[in-house]
């Protein structure tokens, strides 16, 4: 970008301005793999042209997706009023795409996407300030500055300045992502004590495990996750639901009473004004933040506001609440690939809640409403098709040490026909979820066997089962996500799941065979250990390799043994995270 690109458009009376709708702040990947900043208007006007919004941060673009949503929701009132006017857009293409009333309402209401007005400054406020008038460094919200460690990091000296684009999307990263623990409080704000605000939880996202639904183009990714109002039972749609740049009075540094704030919908949501922030700069670039806690969300029991991430039951809240049932926002494993949470995103619920479901009325889990819905849209249109392929992305934040940290980012995603999200679809997900099962049970075994191996030479055996989980996962994972994104309607179930019980067996008996290989001589002499009987065995290499095999065989090639991998007494653990036994 060229360097006046930054530079603020300043009015007649000199009062610097950096107008969002004009001037170019949004990252985007385009199709033909250039990168630029574009401004909100660009940004619509050539959503086909755009492949992704990649930003800083992976949740800064899931943050930066739901700002542009929450445009496009107001632009449209509400969105599309029914699935039919919903499959006119998309099988429109690119010139059925509402960029023209987009840009239209954007003009309209361009006064308020300045981030720089004295006002009502964009997701901010204006005359925030603390009793002494602190002036904070920007690394408050720059959260790809490391806590207390600088090391291998662009920003080693924190953020001293940023340009105007730069502190917009961190602003709007902020109001979604930003870590609790104690803060600075602001005049004004009633939760204030002795200059200090405590903790008061995450950002707006902060708690949710997020879902995006990804199209070729950032014109089907805004239409995949556009839900119609006609489906209001899947997303509320109310009249009160507005943007928060649309609130009728400006913020202060106090909270809005809960019934007042809302959320009404996606629009309010998606905009959520989690903190209050304000901006210190010198009319080129943002030198210091001023930033507090703002209006609290409650998350539970918001399935019908927040579309973006699945739902999970809690026993402690429904105890607690003398209700039920009570939901929660089911969060994301840094450890665990997608893929292996592919349970929970097509059925509701992890394998080893399948059970427990059962007869107990509410639903333990619930899927992500905007999968449920494009499951519907499936099932009852010929816009999208049955078997069109569809990127499901998963992002989300692992916080540390109260909330207060920001300890791991969780980006990753698969691609699945939507006929495994419809009704009609429950073979094919049982085929995906006993899929995944089968590779759990395969690399538990692998793990198994490299702790047998560690027990015979007389090591540790913590690490090596650990290692090899770890590569028997990372070996399973690219032939799973291809195996899955062919899973179509019209498969034959039966030949898909022998397909991948054959590739599962055959991968993880080769890593199994380098395992023992590569045991050392040690493990091949091996070692007496006592039987839970009183008497001993001999455990070396072969005897472990033999007892691999057979189990291999026995448990993930053996079609009518469909069971989840039996845990150290004989019971069944969770598919989704098996316990080992010692060998």
């Amino acid at each position: 970008m060229s360097p006046d690109a930054q530079e603020p458009v300043l009015t007649d009376d000199v009062t610097p301005s950096f107008d969002l709708t004009t001037q170019p702040w949004l990252p985007v990947l385009l199709r033909d793999g250039v990168e630029k900043d574009l401004s909100l208007t660009e940004v619509f006007e050539r959503a086909d042209d755009v492949r992704r919004v990649p930003g800083d941060l992976p949740t800064q673009e899931f943050a930066l997706v739901r700002l542009l949503l929450a445009v496009l929701y107001d632009a449209l009132d509400g969105g599309p009023p029914t699935r039919e006017a919903w499959a006119e857009l998309w099988q429109a293409g690119p010139e059925g795409f509402p960029a023209e009333q987009v840009v239209a309402y954007l003009s309209e209401h361009r006064e308020r996407f300045d981030l720089l007005h004295p006002e009502r400054p964009f997701f901010q406020v204006a005359d925030l300030r603390t009793a002494k008038d602190e002036v904070f460094s920007l690394d408050r919200i720059v959260a790809d500055v490391p806590n207390n460690d600088r090391f291998l990091t662009m920003r080693a000296h924190g953020a001293q300045r940023l340009s105007f684009a730069e502190a917009a999307r961190w602003v709007v990263h902020t109001h979604a992502w930003d870590v609790s623990g104690i803060k600075t409080g602001a005049v004004g704000d009633p939760r204030l004590k002795a200059g200090k605000v405590y903790p008061q939880g995450v950002g707006s996202a902060g708690m949710l495990g997020g879902v995006l639904a990804e199209g070729d183009t950032l014109r089907e990714t805004l239409l995949l996750n556009l839900i119609p109002r006609e489906d209001d039972d899947l997303l509320r749609h109310d009249d009160e639901d507005l943007p928060v740049w649309r609130r009728p009075q400006p913020h202060g540094a106090a909270p809005l009473p809960e019934p007042e704030a809302g959320p009404y919908g996606p629009r309010g949501l998606y905009t959520w004004p989690a903190r209050r922030v304000r901006l210190h700069h010198d009319g080129r670039e943002a030198y210091g933040v001023v930033l507090a806690y703002g209006d609290p969300l409650p998350y539970r029991n918001m399935h019908g506001c927040e579309p973006m991430t699945g739902w999970r039951r809690s026993a402690q809240q429904e105890k607690k609440l003398r209700t039920s049932p009570v939901y929660l926002p089911r969060t994301h494993d840094p450890a665990r690939a997608a893929w292996r949470g592919l349970a929970s995103l097509i059925t509701g619920y992890p394998p080893e809640a399948a059970q427990s479901a059962a007869g107990r009325g509410a639903a333990q889990g619930l899927t992500p409403r905007v999968l449920e819905w494009l499951g519907r849209m499936a099932e009852e249109s010929d816009a999208l098709g049955r078997d069109h392929l569809l990127g499901v992305r998963v992002l989300g934040c692992e916080y540390g040490t109260q909330q207060s940290v920001v300890a791991d980012v969780v980006d990753d995603s698969l691609s699945l026909s939507v006929a495994l999200l419809s009704q009609q679809g429950s073979r094919l997900r049982d085929t995906a979820v006993r899929a995944v099962q089968l590779a759990e049970t395969a690399v538990w075994l692998l793990g198994n066997l490299a702790a047998g191996l560690a027990e015979a030479a007389g090591a540790e055996q913590a690490t090596p089962r650990a290692e090899a989980r770890d590569r028997g996962f990372g070996e399973l994972e690219g032939p799973f996500l291809r195996w899955l994104a062919a899973l179509r309607s019209g498969a034959d179930t039966g030949e898909r799941l022998e397909s991948w019980r054959r590739t599962a067996y055959d991968r993880v008996r080769a890593l199994g065979t380098e395992l023992v290989e590569s045991a050392g001589e040690a493990a091949w002499e091996g070692r007496v250990r006592p039987t839970a009987k009183g008497g001993t065995y001999w455990l070396n290499s072969a005897s472990v390799e033999r007892g691999f095999h057979t189990e291999l065989r026995r448990r993930v090639l053996a079609p009518e043994d469909d069971g989840p991998p039996p845990g150290p007494a004989g019971d069944a653990p969770p598919p989704s995270r098996p316990e080992e036994p010692t060998p």
